[in-house]
């Protein structure tokens, strides 16, 4: 649920805190106060696509922020794959609009407008005369239908989309062994050519291309290698005038100096180990020039796999790493040729086999939701004839069509408030009254299955008086058992009914502002008895007590 919202240079706000209910919030206030900027500001907060007109003139950006309080839905897996730090049952939700563009985060990290989509579908509904409210929309009455009844058939349903995907992975993979099965045979071929090409070259390593290239450069330089490290060696250890020779002389003259003198004892073992370090390296130079010889056979060999080497960099791709990325897909293009040609059989069986399976499923789960369809109509029904729409029929179409994710129904809301007319789609209700009433009556029924925690009515008594605004007050209160509401009325007998009442004031001197209150005590009864009456007399504050102790 929403727990709390704050705005900050939003329209005409300044500054704004407000903390909601987990129950009824309602919102009252004069015609034109702003009453609809704290659903708007709500509204924008999930929206993916927000006007910079909604900065307060004169400030370089507005902000609005919520703090959800959630304890129903375990975000943990969808947070840690969206990179979003977990709050426990606390998500912080900021929208700041600038003159050049929207950023909105989730816990402090920035979102994309998916992940917002995905986080409005779980905590956020929205009812207004002027905005499409889900329950209006045949695509989402499947899905109701379906969650009302989850404990009968929701398991043949599971059942059911599971192997729909599979059979759909199927038909797929038939319709490319099909595809497939009509490819030239030149294509094979050549595939066969390219992968046998790479294949026979026995690649050894992505960077054998260089580690011979170093082998080559060693062979074609192998007399002057030669000559050049033997020439060391002589030159180390020779028989005259050598630096061995020279160093010998020089240990002497360090040994007389040590008998003087035995501090020189560590210089003396230290001269040592260097000369002992020379002559090991002497050692190494004098057997790498003689094993240093002139190898044409391997000379060849290198520069013939080299070039065979550079012509496949060349036609697959500029590297040996390329050359055998090309390999692996050219050998499954050709794997899934070959295999595809063979089992197009086997996949049609398969996809038949599957079609007849899921026919029975969904004949099994089509039947239940008819079932159930003239159930939960009877149930809407007898809750709109509750909230005063007496001569109102209601029925939920279940209709056959083709197989699909969700099985073989088209399912449908159909709605008449009047005698005289026929059952219609749900959509074309005209009156905002009566469609205020009808989604109030579908909402109630579904109340305990749906898992949005906020529903939010945008002066749901419009068009509506008397008895009928009684009825509407005891049926949102009783959905607020379920579901946090935040509303806007301007019935008296509505508001009465808050946990939580918010009266919006519209103040103009210098500059025009909107302030917030929570309101209680005698405040409240003031605010019910304008409702009323329009003015505040002894009369209108009797009703508005009235229907506080009721």
């Amino acid at each position: 649920m929403i727990k709390q919202l704050k705005l900050k240079n939003y329209i005409l706000i300044d500054e704004l805190e407000a903390n909601f209910h987990s129950g009824l919030n309602v919102i009252t206030g004069e015609t034109g106060a702003g009453k609809s900027i704290l659903i708007s500001a709500i509204d924008l907060a999930f929206s993916s696509r927000v006007s910079k007109d909604v900065i307060k003139t004169g400030a370089d950006k507005a902000v609005i922020e919520l703090l959800i309080d959630n304890s129903k839905h375990d975000l943990t897996k969808f947070f840690e794959e969206n990179g979003i730090d977990n709050l426990g049952s606390e998500i912080v939700l900021t929208k700041e609009i600038t003159q050049t563009g929207v950023r909105t985060r989730v816990n402090g990290t920035l979102i994309n407008q998916e992940f917002l989509k995905q986080i409005k579908s779980l905590f956020l509904d929205i009812h207004s005369q002027h905005q499409t409210y889900v329950f209006m929309q045949p695509k989402y009455h499947i899905n109701l239908l379906d969650s009302y009844a989850k404990d009968v058939y929701g398991k043949f349903l599971d059942e059911y989309k599971e192997l729909y995907k599979k059979y759909i992975d199927t038909k797929n993979l038939l319709e490319q062994a099909k595809n497939s099965a009509d490819t030239e045979e030149n294509r094979i071929e050549f595939l066969k050519f390219q992968v046998n090409e790479i294949q026979e070259a026995a690649i050894s390593a992505i960077n054998e291309d260089e580690e011979l290239n170093s082998e080559l450069e060693v062979l074609s330089n192998a007399e002057k290698l030669k000559e050049l490290t033997g020439q060391s060696y002589w030159a180390i250890n020779g028989d005259d005038g050598s630096v061995l020779e020279a160093l010998g002389k020089i240990k002497q003259n360090i040994s007389k100096a040590v008998s003087m003198d035995s501090n020189l004892e560590d210089l003396e073992q230290r001269y040592i180990d260097a000369v002992e370090n020379l002559k090991d390296l002497s050692s190494e130079l004098r057997d790498y020039s003689q094993s240093m010889n002139n190898d044409e056979q391997r000379l060849n060999e290198v520069q013939e796999r080299l070039f065979l080497l550079d012509k496949l960099k060349r036609k697959y791709g500029g590297s040996l790493e390329a050359v055998l990325k090309t390999y692996d897909e050219l050998s499954q293009e050709l794997k899934g040729i070959e295999y595809s040609t063979q089992n197009i059989d086997e996949l049609e069986k398969a996809v038949e086999n599957m079609y007849s399976q899921l026919s029975l499923l969904a004949s099994n789960i089509s039947e239940n939701r008819k079932n159930y369809a003239n159930v939960l109509s009877a149930y809407i029904q007898e809750k709109m004839e509750n909230l005063e729409l007496p001569k109102s029929k209601f029925k939920i179409s279940v209709e056959p069509k083709e197989l699909g994710a969700d099985g073989a129904d088209n399912v449908e809301f159909l709605i008449s408030t009047n005698v005289s007319e026929d059952l219609k789609p749900l959509a074309k209700v005209a009156s905002g009254g009566e469609i205020s009433r009808v989604m109030l009556a579908i909402k109630s029924i579904f109340a305990q299955s749906d898992d949005i925690d906020t529903v939010i009515f945008d002066e749901i008594d419009t068009g509506i008086s008397g008895k009928a605004s009684q009825s509407v007050a005891d049926e949102i209160k009783d959905l607020s058992q379920y579901h946090q509401i935040i509303l806007i009325t301007h019935q008296p007998i509505i508001a009465s009914k808050a946990d939580k009442h918010f009266y919006v004031r519209k103040s103009q001197q210098d500059e025009t502002h909107v302030e917030v209150y929570v309101l209680t005590g005698e405040n409240r009864v003031k605010a019910l008895a304008e409702l009323a009456g329009g003015d505040i007399n002894e009369q209108s504050v009797d009703f508005a007590r009235s229907l506080l102790s009721v």
